[in-house]
């Protein structure tokens, strides 16, 4: 049944019971006195009916236009239901595409800067080997040569030390057969002073030989020279120092009083020849000291003139016996040696240039550590230029990938534009790409459809 006849009904009833009631009464109680009263009330009963028809009729006129406006919005609601429905079969539609033009655009991407980038590093690794190439070969072989330097310097060092004791002892045992031989060869010599001058040399030559300098480099032999008086000089030999310094050594020491004190065998005539062999080295002293050796050496100085006595007896006798003169002949810069003690002396001058050149090649190993640093410095400084370039590289490279994701129209929301706008997809964007871009536009539009038919 109609809402709206349902009401009629319900109010005619309302209306008619009390009326009705009111009529029988009316008829019942006719000639009665009461029965003006109930005209009154039937009367006032009717009036209140017809208002409350009136009052029926605008209530259904008002039923009937909310009736028909809720018919015009049911019809208005299924149509945007079918709206709607084809609109979600759209979007779906549209979202199957756009993804497969998302994965093919950036599967493109991805190739070509993939391409771009393995060029790129191709080119810069290249040349960076040959730039290393060119750095550490040069440096390689200066390391290669001061290992060999540093190595072969160990090496003669330790055969040297060697060749020392093998020489020390040899020298010994030629220092006792020299002795020998030359006590012989005195006793030989019958006085014959040049040819004692000539033997002394000889020994001399051979213990030079024998004590680790090299002739002509660390002393010469026989090298004439003119004094400032115009005196012409010939030391046996100058044995040369470190710091520009030498040491003459003379030979020519007179043996005959000697000879004669060892051939004489009554003791008190051996006093003589003893005393006279004395006043001959002392004589050989004092010419020593007149004929100033050290006024030679321009821009060098003069340490000690060693007066060679070849035979160890007769050097023994001037100590023992000959009082204050060794003392008196080491003042005037004079130093009586013999086979011995000169041995000594040039194993000790042999073993200063040993240092002398051990620190020469000590600076020369600074020189060229010094060398050796400056260019490993530049090296340095251009490993620190290639930094500068992968910094370089590493900073063009970012600057690309913020062209891509930077700004609100970078290159990544652009494409994903073609892809709201309906373009073929078959990939997806990477996801922290799109973060990055800020184009995470498809979830966007799924949250915006309902509020956008709601809307409406």
């Amino acid at each position: 049944m109609d809402p709206s006849n349902l009401i009629f009904l319900v109010v005619g009833l309302a209306i008619g019971i009390p009326i009705g009631w009111l009529l029988i009464k009316v008829r019942r109680n006719n000639g009665v006195p009461e029965s003006d009263e109930l005209k009154i009330q039937l009367k006032l009963e009717i009036e209140r009916s017809k208002k409350l028809s009136q009052e029926l009729q605008s209530i259904n006129e008002e039923l009937r236009k909310e009736r028909e406006q809720i018919i015009h919005l049911n019809g208005q609601n299924a149509s945007l239901k079918a709206n709607y429905q084809n609109l979600q079969q759209r979007l779906e539609e549209q979202k199957k595409e756009l993804g497969i033009l998302q994965e093919k655009f950036a599967a493109e991407f991805r190739n070509l800067a993939n391409e771009i980038f393995e060029e790129k590093s191709k080119k810069f690794t290249d040349q960076n080997k040959s730039n290393l190439h060119d750095l550490l070969q040069p440096l390689g072989q200066k390391l290669t040569d001061f290992e060999k330097k540093i190595e072969q310097t160990n090496k003669d060092s330790l055969e040297r030390s060697t060749a020392l004791r093998e020489q020390i002892i040899g020298l010994r045992e030629l220092n006792a057969r020299m002795s020998k031989e030359a006590e012989n060869l005195t006793k030989a010599l019958k006085g014959d002073v040049r040819t004692q001058g000539n033997w002394g040399e000889v020994i001399l030559e051979r213990i030079l030989e024998k004590s680790g300098l090299e002739k002509d480099r660390e002393y010469v032999i026989q090298e004439t020279y003119h004094s400032a008086e115009g005196r012409r000089l010939r030391p046996d030999v100058i044995i040369k120092l470190p710091d520009n310094k030498n040491l003459v050594v003379d030979a020519k020491v007179s043996l005959v009083d000697y000879e004669k004190y060892v051939n004489t065998e009554n003791e008190e005539e051996k006093m003589p020849h003893l005393k006279d062999h004395i006043l001959s080295v002392k004589a050989h002293v004092k010419g020593l000291a007149e004929k100033n050796y050290h006024q030679l050496f321009d821009g060098g100085s003069l340490d000690y003139v060693l007066m060679f006595v070849p035979i160890e007896a007769a050097f023994a006798l001037v100590v023992q016996h000959g009082g204050e003169l060794y003392n008196d002949a080491h003042e005037k810069s004079i130093i009586i040696v013999s086979p011995a003690t000169l041995v000594a002396t040039l194993r000790t001058v042999a073993s200063i240039w040993k240092h002398e050149y051990q620190n020469r090649n000590a600076l020369e190993i600074a020189r060229q550590g010094g060398a050796l640093y400056d260019k490993f410095k530049a090296f340095v400084d251009d490993l620190v230029e290639v930094g500068k370039s992968l910094d370089k590289s590493k900073g063009q490279y970012e600057q690309a990938m913020n062209k891509l994701v930077d700004g609100r129209d970078n290159l990544i929301r652009k494409t994903e534009r073609l892809r709201e706008l309906g373009a073929k997809t078959g990939k997806i964007m990477d996801e922290k790409l799109l973060g990055r871009a800020g184009a995470d536009q498809p979830k966007d539009q799924e949250n915006d459809t309902p509020e956008l038919f709601g809307s409406e």
